[in-house]
């Protein structure tokens, strides 16, 4: 995925600059706490480690380009459509159409694996991101980039003296607010309450009438929609100039986020998801004249963030501490 130089440009005092790079540094944080999320909630109900959460938000972002850009919906049934609604009508689309290929991925390839070792289900999901990156792969073609348009204009910012905000910037951290309340809300509905159930004790949950089945495959959806949407603010201006192969790879960039809040904790992907996109965009500025540290430090510091924090807490943040006699 190519990034775009411009993102990283600061300028007026150092404090002006420091708050240039927090408010970028929330913004990718916010992506990541949307991919973060998504994992985890697939993990919380159905325990299943999903390795193919970066090709869904790869596909997803594709799915955005092909109905905004190459199909042209609904702008093309209702013209003069703002840039901004079509863009966000296009991606509601594709939000939808991947949350119904989660829910089938599961029914054909995870469910069938119930009960069946840890090791064979992830090896699956590894296999569904091959398949589903690679598919989306040729359909952008190699070393290609297919343009996502740039809903909130390619230069569109506010500038405050020396403090420069990204208009994408603060459309990502307010999708990611309204996104953490929704699932706060869900959680709490009776639905919500039911996955919980489910995610706590299973054969509890199903003596009580509620079908797993169903719970795993809503989890599916919900994640899947959550890569999607991170997906598509990784691959907007100015992050990046649209979907490309390296879409998939960046959403695995949220791992060590995931590690850091906790495997099972909704809570922690919110907050390593922005632990991580501070410490690397604050370490990509204020390491990147340290030559000794090499070109791309700045990728490295959430993975040793992670590792300080596995050492000090080994479940994470707020994950759930497992205590097994031997």
């Amino acid at each position: 995925m190519l990034s775009v130089p411009l993102v990283a440009q600061v300028g007026g005092t150092p404090l002006e600059t420091l708050i240039t790079k927090t408010i970028d540094g929330l913004a990718l944080g916010a992506i990541y706490a949307l991919l973060a999320l998504g994992f985890v909630i697939i993990f919380k109900a159905t325990q299943v480690l999903t390795f193919a959460h970066g090709a869904v938000s790869a596909m997803g972002a594709y799915l955005v380009s092909y109905f905004a850009i190459t199909l042209n919906i609904p702008g093309r049934w209702i013209p003069d459509l703002p840039v901004t609604l079509q863009f966000t009508l296009s991606a509601v689309i594709a939000i939808v159409v991947a949350a119904g290929i989660g829910m089938a991925l599961e029914r054909v390839f995870i469910r069938p694996m119930i009960g069946e070792p840890l090791f064979s289900i992830v090896m699956i999901t590894i296999g569904l991101d091959i398949v589903i990156r690679t598919i989306v792969g040729d359909y952008i073609g190699q070393g290609n980039t297919v343009v996502t348009g740039a809903p909130w204009g390619f230069l569109s910012q506010w500038k405050i003296g020396g403090v420069i905000i990204q208009h994408a910037q603060v459309a990502t951290i307010i999708v990611a607010i309204v996104t953490v309340a929704v699932l706060m809300w869900f959680f709490k509905s009776r639905i919500g309450i039911a996955m919980r159930a489910t995610a706590f004790d299973q054969e509890a949950a199903m003596a009580q009438g509620i079908s797993a089945g169903r719970i795993f495959s809503l989890a599916w959806a919900i994640g899947a929609a959550l890569a999607v949407l991170g997906g598509i603010f990784a691959a907007v201006p100015p992050r990046a100039l649209g979907v490309s192969a390296g879409t998939a790879f960046f959403a695995l960039r949220a791992f060590p986020a995931i590690v850091i809040g906790g495997l099972d904790s909704i809570k922690g992907a919110v907050v390593g998801g922005f632990i991580v996109g501070m410490a690397e965009v604050m370490a990509g500025h204020y390491l990147s004249s340290v030559t000794a540290l090499g070109i791309g430090f700045n990728t490295v510091v959430p993975y040793l963030v992670m590792m300080a924090v596995l050492l000090v807490r080994p479940h994470g943040l707020y994950g759930t501490v497992e205590i097994r006699r031997v």
